[in-house]
């Protein structure tokens, strides 16, 4: 733009540099819009290509997953080792002759062995075979020869089970009058201690109560002060602390069992005693 001529030169000089400036401001305008519209063509390609992938989406791809393991076939592992149980080792019955003094114990033996080792019989005729292969000797042999003999003639074995064989046992081989003889040993004075010992004693005792059926505490107690012998029954009646009642039988029997074990041992004491001076004077002497 061209200016008059008599513009001054001051202010002609100001137009030209604003005007310098203002071209400048149009190139970099220009140059601004440019960059603008390449951002705006790049972001319209993206948006469409965002477009078809929301329209049109791939396939999912395609794994290679391993196949599943094949399981390995079951094998049946051996039971636990349980452990075995021991067992007591049992006697068995002594030889059984006939006499009734010894059948309670005979058949209490036979009936502890058949209750521990159950196993061992088949059934309850076994368990009678077995009881008379103790039969040896006396009465008892005869009678087992009887009952072999029934089975041949009928050919059927008479005792069938054991309490059969318990009742016909108790009734050719127990005490026939056990309570009656019992009663009487018990009115007189066979039973006492004498010479036994106090543990033979009171076996016999207490045998002979249960035999005679004797239920009573204090008749019980009575008849087991009078057995026994004057020393340990004053000392038990005479105790200043713990003197069993006199219808108390089970603190009699302690009572006489204590004392009498407390004897043995001051008898033990004093023989030791009596030989410990010898001794020392021998070594003394040597």
């Amino acid at each position: 733009m061209s200016l008059p001529l008599d513009t001054p030169q001051g202010v002609a000089d100001t137009l030209g540099y604003l005007q310098y400036h203002l071209y400048e401001l149009t190139e970099r305008q220009n140059v601004s819009e440019n960059n603008i519209n390449t951002i705006l063509a790049a972001l319209t390609t993206q948006l469409q290509q965002l477009t078809q992938l929301v329209a049109n989406p791939p396939p999912p791809p395609i794994l290679n997953t391993p196949p599943p393991p094949v399981p390995s076939p079951l094998v049946s592992l051996p039971p636990a080792p349980t452990a075995r149980r021991t067992c007591p080792k049992l006697s068995c019955p002594p030889d059984f002759s006939g006499e009734r003094h010894n059948g309670h114990a005979f058949l209490n033996s036979c009936s502890l062995y058949i209750c521990l080792a159950p196993e061992q019989f088949h059934d309850e005729e076994e368990r009678i075979l077995w009881a008379l292969t103790f039969f040896k000797g006396g009465r008892a042999a005869k009678w087992s020869e009887n009952v072999f003999r029934q089975e041949v003639d009928t050919g059927v074995f008479p005792i069938q089970t054991w309490r059969d064989f318990e009742q016909q046992f108790r009734l050719h081989f127990f005490p026939v009058n056990a309570e009656a003889d019992a009663i009487n040993a018990l009115e007189g004075t066979s039973y006492h201690q004498g010479g036994q010992t106090v543990d033979d004693y009171l076996d016999n005792f207490q045998a002979l109560v249960s035999d005679a059926g004797y239920t009573d505490p204090q008749t019980l107690v009575v008849k087991f002060r009078q057995g026994f012998r004057l020393g340990i029954q004053n000392q038990i009646a005479t105790m200043p602390y713990g003197r069993p009642a006199d219808n108390d039988p089970d603190m009699w029997y302690r009572a006489a069992w204590r004392i009498d074990q407390a004897r043995l041992a001051n008898e033990a004491f004093q023989s030791v005693s009596c030989s410990a001076p010898s001794a020392s004077t021998k070594t003394t002497s040597t």
